[in-house]
C-alpha cells in the first residue's frame, strides 16, 4: 500500500478541503503518514490569497520536493487557489512538481496521486463552480473540534480581493446533506463545531428558498450533542435581528463573532466596494452587545488600501479606541494582480503601511490586555486542549478563543485532564494574549 503525506496552507476552509482529500486517498487504498520522509508521494495544498501566502506556499513545495532525494518520495502533488491561480507558470517554473489539481478538481486526488507516483506529469484544472461540495472527510482536527463548510466560494467583489477568481460564486450547501454531516460529527464526539464560509451570513441564499438560511440551520444544529458552536465570517450588512436572536436565545452558540470590517471610512470602503461605515458599525456593535452579554468580537481589518489618508487612519484608531473590540487581525494591504485595488492611484509606500500596521497593533494590545485584566477572578469554563511542556501546565481555550487564531488559557491542574474535556478554571493573572489560571473542582462536562 503506497503511503502518501499531505500539508495544508492557508485557511480553515482549505484545510476541510485537505480533510476530503484524504478520505478519497483512503479509500483509494493510499496509507496517510505524518512523516513527509516516508510517503511515496507528498501533496501540498497551497494558499494564493496575498503575497505572504504565495511565498509560503512556494517555500513549502520546495522544502517537500526535497524528499525525493532524502527520503522515499517518487511523486508530488500541488493543489489549491495558488494553482488555480498561478498553474501554467508554475508547471514551467517548478518542475519539481509532477501534478496539480485546481480548487474545482479535488476530486481528482486520487488520480494526479496515481499519477505522480508513475513518474508522470498530470494537470486536473475542472471549472471552479463544478468542484463538490459534498464528500467523506478525514479530519485533521483533534477529535473534540471540527470545522463545518456550509458553502464554497464568494460573489462579492471587494476590490481587493481575488478569492472569487480562485473559489468561483458563492454556492450554499443542501441543509440536508449538512445535518447528516452534523449529526456523523457529533456522534462521533465532536464538542466543539465551527461554522465557516467565506460569508456564512449569505448562506441559502442561492438555494432554491432565495431566503437566509442560516438561523434556521442553526437551530437545528443546535439540537445536537454539541457543545460550542462557533460562528466564523458574518458579514456586517448581513447580520439580521433573526439571526441574532438565535444567537442569544441559544446557549450552543457561544458568543464571539468574527465580523470582517476591513475598514471604517466610508470612503475607503466603498473604494473596497464594501458596504457600511463607522458610524454604522458602531451602531450595529452597540446593538450586539446589548442583546447578547459577554460577547465577544473579532475582526480583520486593512490598512494601507491606495489613497488612505492620515486623517482616515486616524478615523480607523479612533473607531477601535471607541469600540474597543476584543479581538483584531490587522493587515497590510497587498496589490494583489488582477484585483481592482492594485490598479488604483496613489499606492502607499511599504514603510507606512507597516508603521499604520503597528498602530493599529500597539493600540489593540491595550485593548486585549484590559479584556484580560477583567477576566481575572472569574471562574470559565475552558476546553481542554493539553500540556504544555514548555509551561509546564495544562492548556485550553475558553468560549473568547477561537482556533489558531486567539490565545489560551494555561492552568494548573491536581489531576490530569482529558483533551476535549471542559474544565472551570479561575483566572488568576495574564500574560500577553493567555491567561493563566487554576482548574476548580466541580463539574466537567
Amino acid at each position: 500500500m503506497p503511503k502518501i503525506g499531505l500539508v495544508s496552507l492557508g485557511c480553515a476552509k482549505n484545510l476541510v478541503d485537505s480533510e476530503h482529500m484524504l478520505a478519497l486517498l483512503r479509500a483509494a487504498g493510499w496509507e496517510i503518514t505524518e512523516d513527509m520522509a516516508e510517503a511515496d508521494v507528498g501533496v501540498v495544498n497551497t494558499c494564493g490569497f496575498i503575497e505572504a501566502a504565495k511565498s509560503e506556499a512556494i517555500e513549502t513545495i520546495l522544502e517537500t520536493a526535497q524528499y525525493k532525494q532524502t527520503g522515499n518520495m517518487k511523486g508530488l502533488v500541488v493543489t489549491g487557489c495558488l494553482v488555480q491561480r498561478y498553474a501554467q507558470e508554475m508547471q514551467k517554473e517548478l518542475p519539481e512538481i509532477d501534478a496539480i489539481c485546481g480548487t474545482g478538481s479535488y476530486e481528482n486526488i486520487v488520480d494526479a496521486a496515481n499519477a505522480a507516483l508513475g513518474g508522470q506529469k498530470a494537470a486536473y484544472m475542472a471549472d471552479m463552480a463544478s468542484a463538490a461540495l459534498e464528500g467523506d472527510r478525514s479530519r485533521l482536527t483533534p477529535s473534540y473540534t471540527a470545522y463545518f463548510k456550509i458553502a464554497e466560494g464568494c460573489s462579492n467583489r471587494c476590490g481587493y480581493c481575488i478569492i472569487p477568481k480562485l473559489r468561483g460564486p458563492y454556492r450554499s450547501r443542501e441543509m440536508g446533506a449538512l445535518l447528516e454531516e452534523a449529526r456523523e460529527l457529533s456522534d462521533a464526539g465532536v464538542k466543539e463545531l465551527i461554522v465557516i464560509a467565506q460569508d456564512i451570513t449569505k448562506y441559502g441564499m442561492d438555494l432554491p428558498e432565495h431566503k437566509r438560511l442560516l438561523p434556521e440551520l442553526l437551530r437545528q444544529l443546535c439540537e445536537l450533542n454539541f457543545t460550542w458552536i462557533r460562528l466564523h465570517y458574518l458579514y456586517p450588512d448581513q447580520i439580521t435581528d433573526e439571526l441574532i436572536d438565535v444567537i442569544a436565545s441559544e446557549p450552543k452558540i457561544v458568543n464571539y463573532l468574527d465580523i470582517p470590517l476591513q475598514h471604517v471610512s466610508k470612503r475607503i470602503l466603498r473604494a473596497m466596494h464594501r458596504p457600511g461605515d463607522g458610524e454604522e458599525f458602531a451602531a450595529l456593535i452597540e446593538k450586539l452587545r446589548a442583546r447578547i452579554p459577554g460577547l465577544v468580537l473579532r475582526t480583520s481589518l486593512i490598512v494601507g488600501l491606495p489613497g488612505e489618508t492620515e486623517e482616515e487612519f486616524a478615523e480607523l484608531c479612533s473607531f477601535l479606541q471607541e469600540t474597543q473590540i476584543e479581538r483584531v487581525g490587522v493587515f497590510e494591504f497587498s496589490p494583489e494582480e488582477g484585483t481592482e485595488a492594485a490598479e488604483l492611484p496613489d499606492q502607499i509606500d511599504a514603510e507606512t503601511k507597516a508603521n499604520r500596521r503597528l498602530i493599529v497593533e500597539e493600540l489593540q494590545s491595550g485593548v486585549l490586555d484590559d479584556y484580560n485584566t477583567a477576566r481575572h477572578g472569574e471562574v470559565m469554563d475552558v476546553l481542554c486542549e493539553g500540556w504544555d511542556d514548555e509551561q509546564q501546565l495544562w492548556y485550553g481555550r475558553t468560549y473568547a478563543d477561537s482556533v489558531e487564531v486567539d490565545g489560551h488559557v494555561y492552568f494548573e491542574s491536581d489531576d490530569a485532564p482529558e483533551a476535549g474535556m471542559f474544565v472551570p478554571v479561575r483566572i488568576t493573572e495574564s500574560l500577553g494574549p493567555d491567561l493563566l489560571g487554576v482548574r476548580q473542582k466541580g463539574e466537567e462536562k
